[in-house]
């Protein structure tokens, strides 16, 4: 039996904690009906002595706070809301109880916003992780060292799982339940919630805002330039010289500020174009390639698949707003 503390607190996200709880629960029940030992013991740890924020009648789910939990096998940081800042200061209890479980030989798993707390807990330095798409610009500011995926609904390095944004994180939950009990629990998981078995990209939820969270005002002027005039054929030189660098150096401070290289803000850019002309209910996949800047329909099929995980016309069919619901 796996013992695993949910960690709950005033900001937390309660459906990821909810949703976690509730796939474990029904795992339990069917190990239960079955005359087998229950696979996970699932306590939720919190700071204070006692649990105002959920009241759970299941004979599974126990309540305790931190310093109770010796060594618990697997800590799963919820989703919070509120101010990064704020909240990593005031949770920093949290954060060092789980460096600490962890350097002790605890798992530990973040769920979608969750990893801000494996990232000050110092976690991840060199580790692949993903979180919510909208959270990469920040995350990579404030941790440059580590491999932020944002495509990507699972990473699982060393003892140390992240999931993807909102209720993909449920995903996680999945292939935990998968992993520690077996293929044939995972696919009855599956099923059961409704949960694809084996979703790997998130990138086509994603949508691209533009990296702006910096002070290089040339750089956010060639980023303007590029967003304005993105349906034409520019190059990067063409923008280098809009900004009075040199190639080579516009280049260089181009990446450092955004974490792109000019061609690949400038693709992005395109992309979104495209991705926002789908949601509307283009037809013409030709007219909305050209409108987007690109000439060639093979090149602009591979760049838009790369970016968002589908083609065109796929991504047409699950956004747009006008498309008829199939019979």
């Amino acid at each position: 039996m796996k013992e695993i503390a949910l960690i709950i607190h005033e900001e937390a996200t309660l459906s990821t904690v909810t949703g976690a709880m509730d796939m474990f629960i029904h795992t339990n029940n069917l190990f239960q009906k079955l005359y087998k030992q229950q696979p996970f013991k699932i306590v939720l740890a919190g700071e204070n002595a006692s649990n105002h924020l959920l009241q759970i009648q299941s004979p599974f789910i126990s309540y305790s706070s931190l310093n109770e939990i010796p060594h618990p096998d697997l800590i799963i940081v919820p989703a919070f809301y509120g101010d990064r800042d704020a909240m990593l200061k005031k949770h920093q209890v949290i954060i060092n109880w789980i460096k600490t479980m962890h350097q002790n030989g605890s798992e530990v798993a973040s769920l979608c916003s969750g990893i801000y707390f494996l990232a000050e807990a110092g976690l991840l330095p060199g580790r692949s992780c993903t979180a919510h798409w909208s959270d990469m610009e920040d995350i990579v500011r404030r941790y440059p060292d580590v491999n932020f995926l944002s495509d990507m609904v699972i990473t699982d390095q060393e003892g140390i799982y992240t999931s993807g944004g909102a209720f993909s994180s449920l995903n996680l939950i999945l292939y935990l339940i998968d992993k520690f009990c077996g293929r044939e629990v995972g696919i009855w998981a599956s099923k059961m919630f409704s949960l694809d078995m084996d979703r790997i990209s998130q990138s086509h939820f994603a949508v691209f805002k533009g990296q702006r969270q910096h002070k290089d005002d040339e750089i956010l002027k060639a980023q303007t330039y590029i967003e304005q005039n993105h349906h034409l054929q520019i190059n990067i030189d063409e923008i280098a010289g809009h900004t009075n660098m040199s190639k080579r150096n516009f280049i260089r401070r181009f990446k450092k500020a955004t974490h792109n290289t000019p061609f690949e803000y400038l693709q992005r850019v395109k992309i979104e174009a495209a991705k926002k002309a789908l949601e509307k209910g283009t037809q013409n996949i030709n007219l909305l390639m050209y409108d987007a800047g690109y000439n060639d329909i093979k090149t602009f099929r591979e760049v838009f698949k790369k970016i968002t995980g589908l083609t065109p016309q796929d991504y047409k069919r699950k956004y747009s707003r006008v498309d008829p619901i199939p019979a």
